[in-house]
């Protein structure tokens, strides 16, 4: 079993800090083809995170600890759609359909989402970046 505790958000905190693209994963799925991610990202403040869809995925974000937004896109990058989620707000969630661009933007430092989505692991660049 993998508890999910204040020292590993700590510590996976600690090394998005340290990377160059300011986020972290820490991966409850064992590998990279399994049919269902299950992972933490830890976010800080500056991460690039593209507009991007999953064309057969949904994907699903629960906030942990601190704040991001949300934000929906349409085809020619206009944001159709925003919500902050923060447990002191009352936002803990949001739940993406497959096919939707989207981007999540870090609003405190040492934010952490839990996200769940299908796999296998497909990257953002074959799936879709939005060109603005």
């Amino acid at each position: 079993m993998k508890i999910i505790d204040d020292s590993l958000l700590k510590d996976l905190a600690e090394q998005a800090q340290k990377s160059p693209r300011l986020r972290m994963n820490y991966n409850f799925h064992q590998s990279l083809d399994d049919k269902c991610h299950r992972f933490l990202n830890a976010l800080e403040i500056g991460t690039e995170i593209p507009i991007h869809r999953h064309p057969t995925k949904d994907e699903t974000f629960l906030i942990i600890r601190g704040k991001v937004r949300v934000n929906i896109y349409d085809d020619k990058g206009n944001v159709v759609e925003t919500v902050i989620l923060s447990q002191s707000e009352g936002n803990y969630g949001a739940d993406i359909p497959k096919n939707t661009w989207h981007t999540v933007e870090c609003l405190e430092p040492d934010s952490i989402l839990f996200e769940a989505k299908e796999g296998p692991y497909i990257s953002h660049e074959q799936d879709g970046i939005l060109e603005l």
